[in-house]
């Protein structure tokens, strides 16, 4: 099937559905400028998991960490939403469409995005190293570059961190549980996601058994592409402005 045909097949279980839920990943901000971790130029090809995003690299060296990750927020101020990101916001403000993202770049939340469920966190939030009592619930702080001196918890003094889920963590329970009820759908939609990272790569298998017509948005094939019912190979921020001009 081609992609045109993708899209008018995928354009009509739009039109006929009730409950329509889209988990975005790392391809749908590539096309802000935003580097992706697995792409051909993917951020894991420079720069190891293991050596910046587990807790177990911020007790080992908190100021590597730390500086990986101002650099990230640096280059994603520069950043604006894409067409993928304008029409989902717009979908959002529809009853029965859902948004989850792996994605950490609030992009989603700067076009608009309403109840966004953000199942990594946020790069532009700090919460407390040491899980003091207030410090728990995460905090903003959108300065491109704060000053290491600063990079401390307001509450109890100690240590900040990325408000982001690193590897080896679990997913917060609310997001989990919101992520969750939306996979019971009548279309779901992966978009620009690699559908290797678990929890999240397991919802569009959850939706395709709950009765939802499943579908993929990717240039390129995943481990999600022969189980959906509909693969689209292209971009998301293509795909989206072409199904929202055929919709209602």
């Amino acid at each position: 099937m081609t992609p045109d045909e993708a899209v008018a097949v995928l354009a009509d279980r739009l039109r006929a559905a009730a409950r329509v839920t889209v988990l975005t990943g790392a391809g749908v901000s590539a096309a802000s400028g935003v580097p992706t971790f697995r792409g051909k130029d993917g951020l894991w090809r420079q720069h190891s998991a293991t050596d910046l995003a587990t807790p177990e690299a911020f007790a080992r060296d908190p100021a590597l960490v730390w500086e990986w990750y101002q650099w990230r927020r640096s280059l994603i101020a520069a950043c604006l939403p894409n067409p993928a990101h304008d029409v989902l916001a717009r979908w959002s403000q529809k009853a029965g469409c859902r948004v989850i993202t792996q994605n950490v770049d609030d992009l989603h939340l700067r076009a608009g995005t309403r109840d966004l469920v953000r199942l990594h966190g946020s790069i532009w939030e700090l919460s407390c190293w040491s899980h003091c009592a207030q410090g728990r619930r995460p905090w903003r702080d959108e300065r491109v570059a704060i000053p290491p001196e600063q990079l401390t918890c307001p509450f109890c003094g100690g240590r900040a961190r990325p408000a982001v889920v690193w590897f080896g963590e679990n997913l917060n329970e609310r997001d989990l549980a919101a992520a969750s009820a939306a996979s019971v759908c009548d279309v779901f939609i992966a978009a620009g996601t690699s559908a290797l990272v678990y929890p999240a790569a397991g919802f569009i298998g959850a939706a395709g058994r709950a009765g939802a017509f499943t579908v993929e948005i990717n240039p390129e094939p995943t481990d999600a592409s022969a189980s959906v019912n509909l693969a689209v190979a292209a971009p998301a921020e293509q795909i989206f402005p072409r199904l929202d001009a055929m919709l209602p």
